[in-house]
């Protein structure tokens, strides 16, 4: 029996490309994850794993909808061929069932963390690169220099009680409200 999987890291995105080409090659009954690939525990990854028997052939869209590191994968598919299952992957054109099949893919679990620890080094040295300009990531701190200079009004009009807070934020072009108090609290 052919069985399939497919995963996705987060709730909004599709799983439809992954479902359909496992259709298409005549998939009936597919297991679906919305996890993180890093995350260890994917419910239905173990109900499948729980279902799945000798003979049968587990087939994803990609390797790595199956895990991230080749350590993990190779260790995976190892665990399937000891209790006699085989595994598919379609975009790799990998097919566990035979010897050439097995020795591709350990050759594409290689290639595939080198390219995701190329990615991160890539990262990292941009971060790096970055701070040492003087730049740093994420959200400014502390106020900006635009609430600086509307902190005056914004607290008269407060203050005032004739507007409702979020009459106020909106005038002001004031986001959240956990800016509007820290606009009057400064």
């Amino acid at each position: 029996m052919l069985i399939g999987y497919a995963r996705v890291s987060k709730f909004e995105q599709n799983l439809d490309l992954q479902t359909d080409a496992l259709k298409n090659i005549g998939i009936e009954k597919i297991y679906v994850d919305k996890v993180s690939g890093v995350k260890s525990e994917k419910p239905q990854l173990n109900q499948l794993i729980n279902f799945i028997r000798k003979g049968d052939t587990l087939t994803v869209w990609r390797l790595d909808r199956i895990g991230r590191t080749t350590v993990g994968l190779i260790q995976f598919v190892t665990e399937l061929n000891e209790k006699g299952i085989h595994f598919k992957s379609i975009s790799e054109n990998i097919d566990t069932s035979s010897a050439s099949g097995k020795l591709i893919f350990q050759i594409f679990c290689v290639l595939a963390e080198h390219e995701r620890n190329v990615l991160i080094e890539r990262t990292n040295a941009g971060l790096k690169s970055a701070r040492a300009r003087g730049k740093n990531g994420g959200r400014p701190k502390g106020m900006t220099e635009k609430y600086k200079d509307i902190a005056p009004l914004v607290k008269a009009s407060y203050e005032s009680k004739n507007l409702p807070i979020e009459k106020i934020m909106k005038a002001f072009d004031i986001g959240s409200k956990a800016t509007f108090y820290k606009i009057i609290k400064s």
